[in-house]
């Protein structure tokens, strides 16, 4: 029988390579996007970048504010970003929000708008394999990338999880590790 993810120990502070590898990847993701997008015109990869960079912003104000890493090294990086942009809240509110797929449509558009910019891209100019391994690597790198830092650390060692999270809710986390 495996270990439930609530007998894995959270952390207080997130150890600092966690946080670093859970800002890098998208972070990595929006470069890529924004190369892919400049193919159709440098204005739209600048929109795109304002719109990723904003989306982040959003979620800070969003969430962190209640979170219970506000102030603290949190898995995803954004726990010490908070109080730069945000004064603390009610960390019972995190708990009670609600969280359905609509809410996930921004966290998708940052990937689905380049990848369909590619597309277009493809089919319109010569075809590319430049541009398509972009789109591949962003694929992965969205996709598989986000999966892997919640799953792996950010998620799995977090403190707010045992307290309560609207996200492991919609996902329904409580599997054998």
């Amino acid at each position: 029988m495996g270990i439930s993810m609530k007998d894995v120990k959270s952390y207080e502070n997130f150890p600092a390579w966690m946080p670093l590898i859970a800002i890098s990847i998208p972070v990595l993701g929006y470069i890529i996007g924004a190369i892919i997008l400049t193919g159709l015109h440098i204005i739209i990869a600048i929109l795109y970048l304002t719109y990723c960079f904003s989306a982040e912003i959003f979620v800070v104000l969003r969430s962190c504010k209640n979170c219970y890493y506000y102030g603290k090294i949190c898995g995803l990086g954004k726990g010490k970003i908070a109080p730069l942009f945000i004064k603390k809240g009610d960390p019972n509110k995190f708990t009670e929000r609600e969280v359905n797929w609509y809410h996930l449509i921004p966290d998708f558009l940052v990937s689905i708008v380049p990848i369909i910019g590619g597309i277009i891209l493809l089919i319109s100019n010569n075809f590319s394999f430049l541009i398509l391994g972009l789109i591949i690597v962003l694929a992965i790198i969205f996709f598989g990338g986000t999966a892997f830092i919640r799953g792996s650390f950010a998620c799995k060692y977090c403190k707010q999880r045992e307290l309560g999270c609207p996200a492991e809710k919609l996902f329904g986390r409580e599997k054998s590790v």
